[in-house]
């Protein structure tokens, strides 16, 4: 079954994003948890066994392209369908909002999550990202 997260599913989900090795030191998944699902265009989709979250993914609308983070299964649900469940429901939550486009990052080295995606149709878009880190405490 696959749902909106709660405030309530943080921990567990933290902790398989964790698990499955998508956090960086420099991104705080709890707050990145905390504004996908208070945020207004963004939400966390979760997939649970019994209850218990075992897939997640963050989908949220910029107003130009829908993006795609933290898609993730516990390591022992891995191979059963449940990614592409919860990408297909990503899709679906931006499809209902008219978004013409659906992207996500891969970081280089991540050749299982690249094998996925071309797997279930994406299409390495050939661009470069650039970014910069922004002091938000001052």
């Amino acid at each position: 079954m696959i749902d909106t997260a709660t405030p309530a599913d943080a921990a567990a989900i933290i902790a398989l994003w964790h698990a499955v090795r998508l956090t960086r030191p420099w991104n705080d998944p709890a707050a990145d948890f905390a504004r996908a699902v208070d945020g207004a265009t963004s939400t966390i989709l979760v997939a649970r066994r019994d209850g218990v979250p075992i897939g997640s993914v963050m989908v949220g609308y910029d107003g130009h392209r829908g993006w795609l983070y933290y898609l993730a299964v516990r390591p022992d649900a891995q191979g059963q369908g449940i990614g592409t469940a919860l990408f297909d429901s990503a899709e679906q939550w931006l499809r209902a909002r008219s978004v013409p486009k659906l992207q996500l990052m891969v970081r280089a080295d991540n050749h299982a999550a690249m094998a996925f995606y071309r797997r279930i149709g994406l299409e390495e878009q050939g661009v470069t990202v650039f970014g910069r880190f922004i002091d938000i405490a001052t």
